[in-house]
């Protein structure tokens, strides 16, 4: 895995990156604010982000775990001495995908950061196929129009107006898609 470090204490960070090598990770990069953690990250992408919540600067670790989320960069899991209800609440909000509390635990931060990867690339996964699904309903339904033309134009059953866009992708080498367009726009001119 590889994991970008972020604390503004250079004791705990220093901390992590051992706890983490010992686990066999690779520490691409470490950093002591949020600005920093952004920049490092949209320029490395790491595997997942180790982060604190509370540190100085003009963006803090709740505000780099949003942009890093809703950018898709990677999976944050954030540290904090603090275990209030409401910062639990606004990590929760944001989508982070892990909440450790100081003083941590060596053994939690690598299960921690192993799950949050592999929550990551499921949601990712998921993303993708939810993608490829719209994209099939919009062939369908685009097919599904040139079916109509050619049943209302040619006076031909569903089977056969299908089997006709098919016949004809086959004989042009072209997706069925793009004879359904082809159809469709040339009853679309026929009809000005």
């Amino acid at each position: 895995m590889r994991i970008l470090v972020v604390d503004d204490e250079p004791i705990i960070r220093m901390d992590l990156v051992e706890i983490l090598l010992e686990n066999n990770c690779i520490v691409v990069a470490e950093a002591s604010d949020g600005e920093t953690a952004v920049n490092l990250a949209r320029s490395i992408i790491p595997d997942v982000t180790l982060m604190d919540i509370k540190m100085a600067g003009s963006i803090n670790g709740m505000q780099a775990a949003k942009i890093l989320i809703e950018e898709e960069i990677c999976p944050v899991v954030l540290l904090t001495a603090y275990h209030q209800a409401e910062l639990i609440e606004e990590s929760t909000a944001i989508g982070v995908y892990g909440y450790l509390v100081k003083p941590i635990k060596e053994s939690e931060v690598y299960p921690a950061l192993k799950v949050a990867v592999a929550k990551w690339q499921g949601v990712q996964k998921l993303k993708e196929e939810n993608i490829d699904l719209k994209n099939k309903l919009e062939k369908r339904k685009i097919i599904e129009v040139a079916k109509g033309v050619l049943m209302d134009k040619y006076d031909m059953k569903e089977k056969e107006a299908y089997r006709k866009i098919q016949k004809l992708s086959m004989e042009k080498r072209m997706d069925m898609v793009e004879i359904a367009k082809s159809i469709i726009l040339s009853n679309e001119v026929a009809s000005l």
